[in-house]
């Protein structure tokens, strides 16, 4: 799959749990809605469906993530479009050991700086930046 289709499918997951984060809809249901909207390839579908679902599937433990090394934010006091962004590359990190870690931090940066705010990219980069640096150290685990 091209790196345009793989960004293509990542902004899929994106949207699949940004929609569930705020309108309290299922993974699947979301994941439909932001499947049909977009035009990916049987490939694109699957990495997108699979992004979506792994991403949901461990959210306890990917918000633990968040809340650890987001210091001074609470979960709920990050942007909703931050929260997905996180979740979807620290699923990524922990889950996706096919994508180089560079590759999948620097597709986060590119979500928040396109769909966040200004400060959203630098805040992207650090909280996974600053993950990555500690898997590669230790044997991490978010207790």
């Amino acid at each position: 799959m091209s790196s345009n289709s793989r960004r293509r499918a990542r902004y899929v997951a994106f949207r699949a749990l940004y929609q569930m984060d705020i309108a309290g809809v299922t993974i699947e249901e979301a994941l439909k809605d932001a499947q049909e909207q977009a035009k990916l390839g049987a490939e694109g579908r699957n990495f997108s469906a699979r992004l979506a679902l792994g991403a949901a599937q461990h959210l306890e433990e990917i918000d633990s993530w968040i809340e650890k090394l987001a210091e001074g934010y609470s979960l709920e006091r990050l942007a909703a479009v931050d929260r997905a962004i996180l979740r979807l590359g620290l699923y990524e990190l922990l889950y996706e050991k096919e994508t180089p870690p560079a590759v999948v931090i620097n597709e986060a940066v590119e979500l928040a700086k396109e769909y966040s705010t200004e400060h959203s990219g630098a805040f992207v980069n650090g909280i996974l930046g600053t993950f990555h640096k500690l898997r590669q150290t230790e044997s991490a685990s978010p207790t």
